[in-house]
């Protein structure tokens, strides 16, 4: 399975659409905030969850898959699947993420 669609949303990235595309998909839109080096490990959701980096790079580990999402790029991952994120930027890395 392909998680990753590359250059989904045109840069730079404007929260308002990618939230009205996300939305008419059933799709909740929230932005995060990370410093580099911050790592969320293991998470596993009852929900579907979309991901778009605005500004730096995630690498995302997605049932044992890594890649690296960068600015304007849509990750989906599934309902039920062990996944990580870390800002591998070197500087702050903003991102929208969002669950159905």
């Amino acid at each position: 399975m392909s998680y990753l669609t590359r250059q989904k949303f045109p840069v730079p990235i404007e929260r308002n659409q990618v939230a009205q595309d996300w939305c008419e998909r059933g799709y909740t839109c929230d932005v995060f905030t990370d410093p580099p080096g911050r790592e969320w490990n293991d998470f596993v959701h009852a929900t579907n969850e979309l991901v778009t980096v605005m500004e730096g790079r995630l690498k995302l580990t997605i049932d044992g898959e890594e890649l690296i999402a960068e600015p304007g790029d849509e990750v989906f991952i599934p309902k039920g699947v062990r996944h990580s994120v870390k800002n591998v930027s070197s500087s702050t890395t903003h991102w929208l993420y969002g669950y159905d």
